[in-house]
């Protein structure tokens, strides 16, 4: 003779029993109705606070910005009462904490606390590092997509140039809202006077920092009416490349044009 377990016991007496069908039949009815009755949104609101901060100390390497920087202020983050998380990223001249709250936090009552306790701590800022910036951010500003770009060919000056190419072509999709490039070298144009020129030229090098400073802005200059609109007019404009800045006057000697590169090498290339 078979012996059946418990298991099979009580799958035989459903089996045998006549209320099964009728139990059956209830639960699905519960089941629609709990179906019927469930609150339902297209785009349900749920509160998860995340608030950026913002660090910058020119001329730091990535390392020394992780040591001084990033890990005292996530050990700070991680005191206030609520956090869950604290996400860093540290790159040369730049610092990023991200700290999302528990589900429900009120997001007004993260930001006081989260200020309240950088402020109590300013005086252990380092020399030389900015004062934070706090910018919360919404359950809707969660980035969909992210890529992250690694090579052994590729330095990060050169991936950061990809992903600024990849960001335009994104940008170009008529449903981007938003695109941010995190990490890499960023493009600098340096401009290293040779004092022996400048003096030769005559020229003072607070000058020429005043030429390139006035010649790198763009500043409203009015507006005219066209075809029942108002249009806006800029003069002036940015540099664009190292050749913009080559060709920068900043001098007149002796009836002659003197451009930035008579009496400086401008280098363009990663910022150091």
């Amino acid at each position: 003779m078979e012996v059946i377990g418990l298991s099979g016991r009580i799958a035989k007496a459903f089996i045998r029993s006549k209320l099964t069908p009728l139990i059956v039949l209830a639960s699905l009815l519960l089941g629609l109705f709990a179906t019927i009755q469930t609150p339902r949104e297209e785009e349900p609101q749920i509160v998860v606070p995340m608030i950026d901060v913002f660090v910058t100390f020119p001329g730091a390497s990535a390392k020394e910005v992780e040591d001084r920087v990033t890990r005292p202020m996530e050990k700070l983050l991680w005191e206030i009462k609520g956090v869950e998380y604290v996400y860093s990223i540290s790159s040369p001249g730049m610092s990023l904490a991200i700290v999302r709250f528990k589900v429900g936090e009120d997001m007004e009552d993260s930001l006081v606390k989260l200020y309240n306790k950088l402020m109590s701590n300013y005086d252990r800022i380092p020399q030389g590092v900015s004062q934070p910036l706090v910018k919360p951010k919404s359950i809707d500003d969660v980035p969909v997509l992210a890529l992250t770009l690694y090579s052994d060919k590729y330095d990060s000056y050169q991936l950061r140039q990809i992903a600024l190419e990849l960001e335009t072509q994104l940008k170009q999709d008529p449903d981007t809202s938003e695109t941010t490039i995190i990490g890499g070298q960023r493009r600098q144009v340096r401009v290293i006077l040779d004092p022996e020129k400048t003096a030769g030229y005559n020229l003072d090098p607070l000058r020429i920092i005043g030429a390139l400073q006035a010649a790198n802005v763009s500043i409203p200059s009015g507006s005219f009416s066209r075809d029942n609109r108002e249009v806006l007019v800029q003069t002036g404009g940015f540099f664009t490349d190292a050749e913009d800045v080559k060709n920068l006057v900043v001098g007149v000697y002796k009836d002659r044009v003197v451009y930035l590169r008579d009496v400086a090498e401008v280098v363009d290339g990663p910022e150091e």
